[in-house]
Order: C-alpha cells, then sequence, then structure tokens
C-alpha cells in the first residue's frame, strides 16, 4: 500500500479501499464495485470497534452480553425493571438467549428475577445495586472511549455521517427483508 503524506509532514496510508475498487474494474471490467468503498470501511470500522469496545469491556470486567442486558435495564428508567420478554424484543435476542443472559447476571448478583403481577409465565428483572454500579462505570468507560474514537468528526461530520448511516440503515434492511 503506497503512502502519501499529509499537509503536517506525516506520512499516512492512501485509502486501501479505492485501490481494491480500481483493481477490480481493472480485473473485472463491469463487474459493480461501486459498494467497495462504502461497505468494506463499515466492515473495516465494525472489527476495530468491537475489538476496541471488547478491551474496554475486559478492563471494566464485564462482557457484551452483560452489558448489553444491563444497559437495557438501566435506559428503562426506575425502577430499572423489564419483564424478559421485553428484554428479549428490546435486545433483538431470542428468549432463550435473554433467560441465559439473566441467569448468568442473577447468579453474579447484578439482577434479581422475581415473577410478574401479569400472568403466570412473566418473569420480572429488575438491577441489584451491584449491577446498577457496574452498568454505571461500565457505560461511562464504553461511551467515553467510543466518543475519543470519533472526537476528529467535527459536530457537522458526525450529523451528516449519523443521517447518512440511518439512511443506509433503513434502505438495507428493507431490501434485506423483501429477499427473506
Amino acid at each position: 500500500m503506497a503512502d502519501t503524506v499529509a499537509e503536517s509532514g506525516d506520512s499516512v496510508p492512501t485509502y486501501p479501499v479505492a485501490e481494491i475498487a480500481a483493481a477490480w474494474r481493472r480485473e473485472r471490467p463491469g463487474t459493480p464495485t461501486e459498494s467497495i468503498e462504502i461497505v468494506t470501511p463499515i466492515w473495516w470500522l465494525g472489527k476495530l470497534f468491537a475489538n476496541d469496545r471488547n478491551q474496554v469491556l475486559r478492563e471494566a470486567g464485564i462482557d457484551a452480553a452483560t452489558l448489553d442486558l444491563l444497559s437495557v435495564i438501566r435506559r428503562s428508567g426506575p425502577p430499572y425493571t423489564l419483564s424478559t420478554r421485553e428484554l428479549a424484543h428490546r435486545t433483538l435476542v431470542t428468549a432463550g438467549a435473554i433467560s441465559q443472559r439473566v441467569a448468568r447476571a442473577e447468579r453474579d448478583g447484578l439482577v434479581r428475577r422475581t415473577p410478574g403481577t401479569t400472568g403466570r409465565r412473566t418473569v420480572l428483572v429488575s438491577l441489584t445495586p451491584e449491577g446498577h454500579a457496574l452498568i454505571e462505570r461500565s457505560v461511562d468507560a464504553v461511551l467515553g472511549r467510543e466518543a475519543e474514537l470519533v472526537s476528529d468528526l467535527s459536530a457537522d461530520e458526525r450529523g451528516a455521517l449519523i443521517t447518512l448511516l440511518q439512511k443506509l440503515m433503513t434502505d438495507v434492511r428493507r431490501r434485506t427483508a423483501a429477499e427473506d
């Protein structure tokens, strides 16, 4: 990969996905390459963000599944209690996965399960004081780090990126749902 010199005099890598797209156009004229410079960086960024988040989570003493569970309960507001059905809906995982996450978090003293009042099978999950403290520390660590990672974008650039990502997400969800 070739290097270019930035205005500051520092050597920075060229945009490698442009080179990938150009190589495909050269080697296979007519092959659609319009997505390469969009999709490939999204995949790469996803991996970079995931690896960095996993490191922050390890340092905070929490795993991604537990962070997801505790975050959903914490964002629900006082009394920080949700049904397992609502947890599954908000986390976009199966009821079985929620059951496993709740059991593990309960074993670790982070949540408590109680029977619901709306039916025999309803189970409510609440944050314990330990769970509340852990999510407060963890969310600050994760979101603080992620804010740092995007801090070189101006407010206008972040706004434009948010708008474009929302548009892309909506369209891709629509197109992929139609194919199922």
